[in-house]
């Protein structure tokens, strides 16, 4: 069964960082590449950061570039996203995937909420 378990969120002041996780199990997590998503209230699920499966390509929403950095941990199963330079607008549950639009879409955790505010 695929799962995902996002953690690490939290309240964050304007200006401060978060590094979240997501554990991945039931695939063969180092075969494919990573997505973070969020959602902020009242809006759809975007795409933030993306990661190929070895890790070496990676891209980014313009919301996130020089603020984000997506990683992951092929031995741990486990991918990671660092937030720096936080303002409010990133206010969201963020969730990691494979892929939204492929077989792994219909399996998501339960996100975990960050919320920027002083």
């Amino acid at each position: 069964q695929v799962q995902f378990v996002e953690s690490g969120g939290g309240l964050v002041q304007p200006g401060g960082s978060l590094r979240l996780s997501c554990a991945a199990s039931g695939f063969t997590f180092s075969s494919y590449p990573m997505k973070w998503y969020r959602q902020a209230p009242g809006k759809g699920r975007e795409l933030v950061a993306s990661i190929s499966n070895s890790g070496a390509s990676t891209n980014y929403a313009d919301s996130a570039k020089g603020r984000f950095t997506i990683s992951r941990d092929n031995a741990k199963n486990t991918v990671y996203l660092q937030m720096n330079s936080l303002n409010s607008e990133d206010t969201a549950v963020y969730y990691c995937n494979v892929d939204r639009d492929t077989y792994f879409g219909r399996y998501w955790g339960q996100g975990t909420q960050v919320t920027v505010s002083s």
